[in-house]
């Protein structure tokens, strides 16, 4: 029996691999067919691999062509059922917005059209209309025609009668051929003769195109002249790109240009593949013939074919090229020439994201900045370009801010001193004059002249003289010692400020006193970027402490020998300071203290005094200890002695050690605060002074919890800093088995947002702190047991002898086994 043929067509579905495999029948002597799916019309089969930020740009490009030209142009476009009446619609659709674009006139362009399937069909001629308006509406009323794709006929129909309407050879013929490239006829002769007589031939693919016909049917270069429909605005943009090298077409900007883009397209194509082996019946006109058989059965996939090709677009420059929107903006284009700004919330009142830094404090600062050699002239422009800017956004009507100017080298000039400029334009333009004088790097010498003179006669004192700061902008190091005069600039109670390259970054923490006055950048863009925080820090004022949270603190002192009697009472000074920031009660915050050095000592436990006057005096009277310390040593003391339930640490408050050291002796730490933090402490460093800072850093911890301060005498200007960190760690959430709120070895389960203490050896009670007495045993519940106790000899009902030295209550305790609590021990 001969072998049998079934046809085929695509049903629905939606594929989820490139491959498609549909499941077969085995028929009587037949070969398996697979019914086909459907690809979702989402999908891209052109694909331009460029940023969105282009794509928009191209998108844009494409609004702005316009052709005037002597130019006739002639749809060509498949109606054949391969197409389908919906691709049909989307070439209608290419075809108006090329329109769009198109000036047609009798004397400029004109534009016709020919349905092609089984036979062309004339839609118009090209003289048919004379305004782009009736044009598009004669296109929007074409018809779906049907039938086979005879892009063949339709080719030889063009070489028999030319372009109907239109004025022959006199003017540029451009044909636009839109089909889906699956002709039943050869195409490749006929499309090659017309190209012989002068026609521009571009060829659109539409739904799953056969890219080799398009090629084969377009025009050289190929790559410039075949499209894909389904990307309306993209097909349009890389047309008029190809036209515009000939003067057809132009676009409103010269700013605008053609580039080549990669790009990538695709196509779905049927393969037949042999799947196998079945058996089947085969026979003959034999009545004994008939016999059993392996007979061969075929899959069909559909498979994506890839062909990599370049793209010519044409791009214009975009409203946002130029960055305008500050401060993190987003710039969204909204036309040719038109945007609009994404402004973080800070800046999202503001034109442009520009930062409302109008400086509300009162506040007199002095921008000192490096004029030296070493701080080069473009650095220099560059700070001046800053306080520019500054000034513009800080310095509104309302501001009682006041700026001044100062450089240095080897000496300081005061170019614009405090307050002498109440218009900004004036200030600004005095700044424009400002000179660079190259020399030496004497910043120490700077700061203490700034000390001096930087700021003129005080306008007052005490609370009627505002706030005086310096902000130092350098991005060289200098050439003489900081740390003193420095300390000077402080010690008159100026702001110091530092904002320089990330070179200078140590220098300036010394200057500043502390990293959080210290402002890094690493070009002009990210300079400007600093304004904000600038800002922040000229009008930042001490916050209060964290009133209303609950919080176990252990402060960590280094009292060794490396720190000294003088600095410890530096430390000691700091600690009163933070601690008139808390709320100290049982049930707010507890505060302990622990000094180490020779040894170490629990000054006082969390739970020893229960208001801030009673914790501020115990501080004061903390101990110096001197000799060699190990914080490693005085943090495991802390995790064993004073953060637990015994030294009266609650559980289910936050809990928080900060440590204030020297540096000295922290080589062996970083094992025993890891262990606190996994019990659920967290470990705050203060590292003052010329400090080993690896081993601090391997102290701090994975979250880098350190502070490092230049000098005892700075830890002041640090409280702000700790403070916040302490209220951000009393935020945080707690696991109430960490630290573990059992005693005496009990187990501390979690239990329905609660906890309980599994207790072991006899113990009992909520945190397992009681136990039967070590005499129950003789004695009945509910009575009493009298002993008679008298010095120097045995007690009678026990056997331990009260000894001249050896206090009542320590007696009764070891008698009856620890549990003087327990209700069924008394003693009389």
């Amino acid at each position: 029996m001969a072998q049998r043929s079934l046809q085929h067509r695509s049903g629905a579905g939606r594929p989820e691999q490139n491959h498609i495999n549909m499941p077969s029948f085995l028929l009587l002597e037949a070969i398996c067919i697979v019914l086909f799916a459907g690809v979702p019309p989402s999908l891209l089969l052109q694909e331009v691999h460029v940023s969105k930020e282009t794509i928009g740009k191209i998108s844009v490009a494409s609004k702005m062509m316009w052709c005037s030209a002597a130019v006739d142009v002639l749809f060509l476009m498949d109606g054949s059922h391969s197409v389908g009446k919906g691709s049909f619609e989307r070439s209608k659709h290419f075809a108006i917005t090329v329109c769009d674009a198109l000036d047609i006139k009798p004397r400029k362009v004109r534009v016709g059209a020919i349905q092609f399937s089984s036979a062309p069909r004339l839609e118009f001629p090209l003289d048919a209309f004379s305004t782009q308006q009736e044009v598009k509406a004669e296109i929007k009323r074409m018809v779906f025609k049907g039938g086979r794709t005879e892009t063949s006929l339709a080719l030889k129909y063009l070489l028999r009668k030319g372009f109907p309407g239109g004025r022959n050879a006199s003017v540029p013929q451009v044909l636009i051929i839109v089909t889906d490239g699956r002709s039943q006829g050869h195409v490749a002769l006929p499309a090659k003769q017309l190209k012989q007589r002068g026609v521009t031939v571009f060829t659109v693919g539409i739904r799953f195109p056969r890219w080799e016909e398009l090629h084969s049917l377009a025009s050289e270069p190929r790559e410039r002249h075949v499209l894909m429909a389904e990307q309306v605005e993209d097909a349009a943009n890389g047309l008029f790109s190809t036209l515009s090298g000939s003067a057809i077409c132009t676009t409103t900007s010269p700013d605008c240009k053609v580039q080549p883009h990669p790009c990538e397209r695709k196509t779905l194509e049927t393969v037949r593949e042999l799947a196998g082996l079945a058996p089947c019946w085969r026979g003959s006109r034999s009545t004994d013939a008939v016999l059993a058989a392996l007979c061969p059965f075929s899959s069909w996939k559909r498979v994506f074919f890839t062909h990599p090709t370049t793209c010519y677009r044409t791009s214009c420059p975009g409203p946002c090229d130029s960055q305008p929107c500050q401060n993190g903006g987003t710039c969204v284009p909204e036309g040719p020439d038109r945007y609009r700004c994404l402004c973080p919330p800070a800046f999202g009142g503001e034109a442009n994201c520009a930062p409302n830094l109008s400086l509300e404090c009162r506040v007199d600062v002095l921008f000192l900045l490096a004029s030296s050699a070493d701080a080069t002239p473009e650095g220099f422009q560059w700070a001046k370009a800053f306080v520019k800017r500054f000034v513009r956004a800080a310095l509104t009507g309302d501001s009682r801010a006041r700026v001044g100017v100062a450089r240095y080298g080897a000496e300081l000039t005061v170019a614009v001193p405090v307050g002498e400029y109440q218009d900004v334009p004036d200030l600004v333009r005095s700044l424009d004059s400002l000179p660079f004088d190259g020399g030496a790097t004497l910043t120490g010498r700077a700061l203490r002249q700034a000390a001096e003179r930087g700021f003129g006669s005080a306008p007052g004192t005490g609370l009627d003289r505002p706030r005086r700061a310096v902000v130092l902008m350098t991005e060289a190091r200098s050439q003489d010692e900081v740390a003193g005069p420095a300390g000077f600039a402080r010690a008159r109670e100026l702001l110091l400020l530092g904002m320089g390259s990330e070179d200078v970054r140590a220098e300036l923490e010394v200057i500043t006193g502390g990293p959080e006055r210290v402002l890094t950048y690493t070009g002009p863009r990210d300079l400007f970027d600093q304004i904000p925080k600038l800002q922040g820090k000229l009008c930042s004022r001490p916050r209060p402490g964290c009133q209303a949270q609950s919080l176990d603190l252990v402060f960590m002192l280094d009292a060794s020998v490396s720190v000294g009697p003088e600095n410890f009472a530096q430390m000691q000074s700091f600690v009163r300071s933070c601690a008139l920031r808390f709320d100290v009660n049982p049930d707010v915050t507890q505060i302990g203290l622990v000094v180490y050095g020779g040894l170490v000592q629990t000054a006082f436990g969390l739970d020893t005094h229960l208001s801030r006057a009673a914790v501020l005096r115990a501080l004061s009277q903390a101990p110096y200890l001197g000799g060699v310390g190990s914080a490693g040593t005085a943090l495991l003391h802390i995790y064993d002695k004073v953060m637990t339930v015994q030294g009266g640490a609650r559980p289910g408050v936050p809990k928080a050690v900060v440590v204030v050291t020297g540096g000295s002796g922290v080589e062996d730490a970083a094992v025993p605060a890891q262990k606190l933090r996994e019990n659920g402490v967290s470990v705050l460093v203060v590292g003052v002074g010329p400090v080993l800072r690896e081993a601090l850093r391997r102290l701090a911890g994975p979250r880098d919890a350190l502070i490092h301060v230049a000098t005892y005498a700075d830890l002041s200007h640090h409280q702000d800093a700790l403070i916040e960190w302490m209220c951000r760690e009393a935020k945080q959430p707690v696991n109430l088995c960490k630290p573990s709120p059992c005693m005496n070895e009990g187990a501390c389960v979690l239990h329905s947002g609660s906890y309980r203490c599994e207790c072991q050896g006899g113990w009992e009670g909520p945190h397992c702190e009681n136990r039967e007495c070590g005499i129950s045993s003789h004695i009945g519940a509910g009575r009493v047991v009298s002993v008679l106790l008298f010095p120097g000899t045995v007690a009678k009902g026990g056997s331990r002898a009260l000894t001249e030295g050896v206090s009542l209550r320590s007696f009764i305790r070891q008698t009856f086994s620890g549990c003087p609590l327990h209700p069924r021990c008394h003693a009389g």
